[in-house]
């Protein structure tokens, strides 16, 4: 059998470079999978203002290893 390079169905990949935040346009930071599979990018300062409501929605989500977004301690309590 021959390893594939696809990633599980079940992983959500970080932003890529070129991708905006569906706010602003700014950079994205955060990558949202919600239930039904919709999905949500957003910049580093929406992704923050919007994690406790995020949070609520998220199926999972995918940070930006350089970013640090709030939501991840929202997640954890």
């Amino acid at each position: 059998m021959t390893p594939t390079l696809t990633p599980p169905p079940e992983t959500v990949a970080f932003p890529g470079a070129d991708e905006r935040c569906d706010r602003c346009s700014a950079a994205a930071k955060l990558r949202v999978m919600i239930a039904g599979g919709g999905e949500l990018v957003f910049c580093g300062h929406h992704a923050n203002k919007y994690a406790d409501k995020l949070v609520k929605i998220a199926v999972q989500v995918a940070v930006d290893p350089e970013f640090s977004w709030r939501g991840t301690e929202l997640m954890a309590s």
